[in-house]
């Protein structure tokens, strides 16, 4: 016979039973997955709620689009928050991300000075050549309508 008999009957035995050996490996990285991604995020979620919360009048936020505003009034679901001069947006409390700091809104460099726009300045002698050739050029097409209301 090719197989000794003391070999074919220990193969024929009963699976060892599982036990708690068997199932370290499983809550270990349960536990792993709990402290690195269960808790954390259930900590932000709770510091994003109280943030939310706690919004009052004259806060400065960003909004999940992106948009910088200070917060003009506070209701139970809904914010309205100043996203520029005279222009009002409502939005959900859901909708705010972060909290920034007193004071930021006006240190935020746009790369557009509102001097310069509030005082009808160019900002570069580029734009003013640019604007007045797109005066200048007519197409044939508008040329032949003022020709034919010159005519009426």
């Amino acid at each position: 016979m090719l197989i000794s008999e003391a070999f074919a009957q220990a193969a024929s035995g009963t699976q060892p039973e599982p036990n708690l050996m068997s199932f370290l490996p499983l809550i270990g990285i349960l536990v792993i997955f709990y402290f690195l991604l269960i808790r954390p995020q259930s900590k932000r979620a709770k510091e994003q709620k109280l943030m939310r919360e706690g919004l009052q009048k004259g806060d400065e936020i960003i909004i999940s689009g992106g948009e910088l505003g200070r917060v003009i009034s506070v209701g139970e679901n809904y914010i309205t928050i100043e996203i520029a001069p005279n222009v009002e947006i409502v939005v959900l409390k859901a909708g705010v991300q972060t909290l920034l700091p007193k004071g930021t809104l006006k240190s935020i460099d746009t790369g557009k000075s509102s001097k310069a726009l509030k005082n009808n300045k160019p900002q570069k002698a580029s734009d003013t050549q640019e604007s007045s050739d797109e005066g200048t050029n007519v197409s044939p097409a508008s040329e032949s309508q003022k020709e034919s209301s010159n005519k009426n």
